[in-house]
């Protein structure tokens, strides 16, 4: 079964400091041509004018537009996951939204076009690439583009997508509203992709960005796209923070490990034994796993991970 062509979209927006580019990111939704939305603003503890901005806003939207809450003050993963819980049976499709990007109009529209199209019954999500973006709002590039196809494999091991970029349907919201409140997560959009395609949803990269990713001094997660993130990559993995992140996110998936597939099981058990092996069985449990990366230097640095018990 298929939605109707009109479908409500909660638009999840996540703040914390955001004074200075907020205006021009809700201006961005407000102008958006799919107009069926509903804003649900958490705010996760600011300090500055950011709360006021809000209530400017919902001032002249109204309140059934913007809906403001109160985060966890936990950080920004658990603020997007408790905001989804609270949308979570209230719409048709969900979009994770940054406090300082700025959405092109027809963002939603996009997203949409694909997602209407899938099976309720099934997880869906749609992301992209992004345009990135200076503090003053100028075009700087692209975030990487990645052609091989998603998968649970990938996303085992890669977060593909920024969150600012998903739009989700209801079937994927309730899957992610499973998440323990206990657990933590490394990032809510890598764990929207490792969920998605792990229960044997559809994943959709599009390779067309239709938001400008702004590249800023305070930003929490960078683009990945230049020389000095490789670098920053490779020192992580030598300190055990890929690791870490496994660890992280194997231990979140387990407690929804009766919603995977059959053979998505099987890859979680085969790379859950491969970090655990000895080195001269690692190598080969990875490969039996199937895991990898979209790009030939990320799958080179995932054989380095393996080798230097880094995995």
């Amino acid at each position: 079964m298929q939605h109707q062509s009109t479908s409500t979209v909660a638009i999840l927006l996540s703040t914390y400091n955001g004074a200075a580019y907020l205006p021009e990111q809700l201006d961005s939704l407000a102008a958006q041509t799919c107009r069926d939305w509903v804003i649900y603003a958490s705010d996760d503890g600011s300090q500055d004018d950011t709360v006021a901005i809000l209530h400017d806003y919902q001032r002249r939207l109204g309140k059934e537009r913007l809906v403001i809450l109160k985060g966890p003050r936990q950080g920004f993963a658990a603020n997007f996951l408790a905001t989804l819980k609270h949308a979570n049976g209230r719409a048709d499709f969900f979009a994770f939204c940054d406090q300082d990007d700025f959405w092109e109009p027809e963002k939603l529209e996009r997203g949409l076009s694909w997602a209407q199209r899938q099976e309720e019954d099934l997880p869906a999500l749609y992301c992209s690439r992004t345009r990135l973006i200076d503090a003053e709002g100028r075009a700087i590039g692209y975030s990487p583009l990645f052609r091989r196809a998603p998968s649970f494999a990938n996303a085992l091991v890669q977060s593909i997508a920024g969150g600012n970029t998903m739009l989700f349907n209801a079937r994927t919201a309730a899957l992610l509203c499973l998440t323990p409140q206990h657990v933590p997560i490394i990032s809510h959009d890598w764990w929207a992709y490792i969920v998605v395609t792990g229960c044997g949803g559809e994943v959709h990269y599009d390779e067309q960005p239709s938001i400008g990713y702004r590249q800023h001094g305070n930003n929490l997660i960078g683009s990945n796209s230049s020389v000095r993130d490789r670098l920053v990559r490779l020192q992580r993995m030598l300190k055990g923070t890929f690791r870490h992140w496994n660890d992280v996110n194997l231990d979140a998936i387990s407690h929804l490990r009766h919603h995977l597939t059959s053979e998505n099981q099987r890859i979680l058990e085969l790379f859950g034994n491969a970090r655990r092996a000895p080195l001269h069985r690692k190598l080969q449990l990875i490969s039996q796993s199937g895991v990898y990366r979209q790009t030939l230097p990320g799958n080179l640095g995932l054989v380095a991970a393996t080798l230097i018990q880094r995995l």
